[in-house]
C-alpha cells in the first residue's frame, strides 16, 4: 500500500477555538506539513484546487512548486485539478514546469470539481461541466504526450501543429489520474483511456464508492483491457488514532460536532446524524490501531485500492493531539498496511 496526504487549504477559523490564520500563515503551515509528511514516510503530498468560498487553493502549481523546492523525495499530486474550468494549454504548461522543477515527481488527478460557485466565477453554467471535463482532458492528454498537436473542439480555439513548452520531465508525459466522487462520468473516462482512478470516498457510505469502482473495472474490461491492470486509489475522511478506542471516540466527538455544523458537511449532505453512525458507516479512521487496521481492511477488500489518501489536518483538534495521532498511525498502523496490501503505484 502507498500513502498520500493532501489539503484543500481551507482557511476557515478553527471550528472550536475560533483562531484563524492569515493567508501567509496558512500557506507556511501547508509547506511545513508537506515537509513533515516527507519525514514521516508518506509517498505523496497533494494540493487540491478551489476558486471560491473559504479556500485559498486557487493556484496548486504555485504551491506545489514551492513544496518541490523544500522537499526531495515525496511525490506531488493535484487533488484535484478542476479541468472543466481551465484551458488545457495553460494546464500543460504550468504542470510541465512543475514537473521539470521537481525532477519528475508530479502526478495530476483531474476532475470536474465539487463547487457550483466556482463555475459562475469562470463564467460557466453547471450544465455541460462533464462535457467540458471530457473534451479538455482529451486535449490535455495529447499535449502532455505529443508534439505538433492539431485539434479542434467546442470549448477553446482550435490548435494547429501546437507544442506546449516546457515538455514534461519524462518522455511519456505526466501520469494522469481521474478523481471520482459522484458520477460514472469519471469512471467511464478513466476506463476508456486506461488511466488510474482515485475515489474521494469522503462523505457517504462505502457502497456508493464501491459501486463507482466496480463500474470503472467493468468498463475497463469492456474496453478490452485486463481487469487486473486497473489501478485504484481511495481517500479516507479523517484520522484519529489513540491507544484506547474509547479515548479515540470521545476525543473525536467535539471534532465531529463541529464538522457537522460546517459548510462542507451541509454542502455534501452527509447521511449520518450521530458520531456513532459516522464511525460505523463512514470512511473516517477513528479508534485504536487495531480498529483502524480492521476498518481499513474492509475498505481495501471492497475497493482493491493500492493508494490511500489520509489528511493530516483535523479541524478542531489541538495540534499536539493531531501530531500524536498521526505518529501513532505511521508507527503502528502504516507498516502493517504496507506489508498486507501490495501496490504497483510508483513501483
Amino acid at each position: 500500500m502507498r500513502f498520500c496526504t493532501y489539503t484543500l487549504i481551507d482557511n476557515s477559523p478553527d471550528p472550536i477555538s475560533g483562531v484563524q490564520l492569515t493567508p501567509a500563515e496558512r500557506f507556511q503551515h501547508v509547506v511545513r506539513q508537506a515537509q513533515w509528511a516527507e519525514e514521516l514516510g508518506f509517498d505523496a503530498y497533494g494540493v487540491g484546487e478551489r476558486h471560491a468560498q473559504r479556500f485559498i487553493s486557487s493556484s496548486p502549481p504555485v504551491v506545489l512548486s514551492y513544496i518541490a523546492a523544500v522537499t526531495s523525495r515525496i511525490r506531488l499530486l493535484t487533488t484535484v485539478t478542476v479541468l472543466s474550468l481551465l484551458d488545457p494549454v495553460r494546464v500543460a504548461e504550468d504542470y510541465a514546469t512543475l514537473d521539470q522543477l521537481s525532477g519528475g515527481r508530479l502526478d495530476i488527478i483531474i476532475g470536474k470539481g465539487n463547487d457550483p460557485d466556482q463555475n459562475a466565477l469562470f463564467g460557466y453554467e453547471l450544465d455541460g461541466q462533464w462535457d467540458r471535463n471530457r473534451e479538455k482532458y482529451e486535449l490535455l492528454r495529447r499535449l502532455l504526450r505529443e508534439t505538433g498537436v492539431s485539434w479542434s473542439g467546442r470549448y477553446r480555439p482550435a490548435l494547429t501543429d501546437a507544442t506546449t513548452q516546457p515538455r514534461p520531465y519524462r518522455a511519456d508525459g505526466i501520469p494522469l489520474w481521474h478523481g471520482s466522487a459522484s458520477s460514472t462520468e469519471s469512471t467511464e473516462l478513466a476506463a476508456r483511456w486506461g488511466d488510474p482512478l482515485f475515489s474521494a470516498n469522503g462523505f457517504h457510505p462505502l457502497e456508493k464508492y464501491a459501486g463507482l469502482i466496480r463500474h470503472y473495472r467493468e468498463r475497463w474490461a469492456a474496453y478490452g483491457r485486463d481487469p487486473a491492470d486497473a489501478v485504484v486509489g481511495a481517500g479516507f475522511n479523517g484520522l484519529y488514532v489513540r491507544k484506547s478506542s474509547q479515548d479515540a471516540v470521545e476525543g473525536y466527538r467535539p471534532v465531529f460536532d463541529a464538522f457537522m455544523d460546517s459548510p462542507g458537511a451541509r454542502h455534501n449532505q452527509l447521511p449520518f446524524r450521530t458520531l456513532e453512525e459516522f464511525l460505523e458507516g463512514g470512511s473516517v479512521l477513528v479508534g485504536s490501531p487495531e480498529q483502524v487496521i480492521d476498518k481499513f481492511g474492509r475498505y481495501q477488500e471492497a475497493f482493491g485500492h493500492e493508494l490511500s489518501g489520509i489528511s493530516l489536518e483535523v479541524a478542531g483538534l489541538p495540534e499536539s493531539e493531531n501530531r500524536e495521532s498521526v505518529e501513532t498511525f505511521v508507527t503502528e498502523v502504516m507498516p502493517v498496511l504496507r506489508s498486507s496490501y501490495p501496490s504497483r503505484v510508483w513501483a
